[in-house]
């Protein structure tokens, strides 16, 4: 029998405190199920092991980056639009750097990752949308916004960058290059 109050849900914010607490090689199931209180078995009664735990985290983080992006869109376009998404992007990273780190990097065969990925390049292919940028144009410059956001974060919340001048400003200079490049675009690509 299930304990009372132990469920999926549960069971993903336990993930999450444990995540929050000793990073991604801390999530193991006996973390997980001491921070809930129960044995380990229990956890089996709502998940199928630690390798579906990790893909519903991976919904639960993709689903939180992906509404703050979209929250930091509402309301604005192209430059304006693009700014505020990549600055929320950036800020989860920096508040949640071990559920960042926990996020998977490759293609999911977990309908539910996939459809939270999908809804996180959404945020993206919209505010591309205000640049006349749509299918398959639209896809190859969200994937190099993705991969200069994603390498940018991931130095910072590594400590990879060293040097003394501040990283708010460099994030800046970053975003104001992409976006200059995304003017600078031959329609269509």
């Amino acid at each position: 029998m299930p304990r009372a109050g132990l469920n999926p849900t549960a069971v993903v914010d336990a993930a999450l405190t444990v995540l929050d607490e000793a990073g991604v090689d801390g999530l193991t199931l006996a973390a997980v199920a001491a921070h809930a209180g129960v044995a380990t078995p229990s956890l089996y009664k709502h998940v199928k092991g630690l390798g579906a735990l990790r893909d519903l985290v991976g919904v639960r983080v993709l689903d939180e980056l992906a509404a703050r992006c979209e929250q930091a869109a509402m309301g604005r376009s192209a430059d304006e639009a693009l700014a505020a998404v990549l600055h929320a992007y950036r800020q989860y990273a920096r508040e949640h750097p071990h559920r960042y780190a926990a996020l998977p990097q490759q293609p999911a065969d977990d309908p539910e990752l996939v459809r939270a990925g999908d809804r996180a390049v959404s945020v993206f292919l919209a505010v591309l949308r205000g640049y006349g940028l749509a299918g398959a144009d639209a896809i190859h410059v969200t994937r190099g916004l993705r991969a200069a956001a994603h390498g940018f974060v991931l130095l910072e919340i590594g400590g990879g960058f060293g040097l003394p001048e501040k990283l708010d400003d460099s994030y800046r200079i970053l975003i104001d290059t992409l976006t200059a490049g995304l003017h600078e675009l031959p329609m269509p690509i």
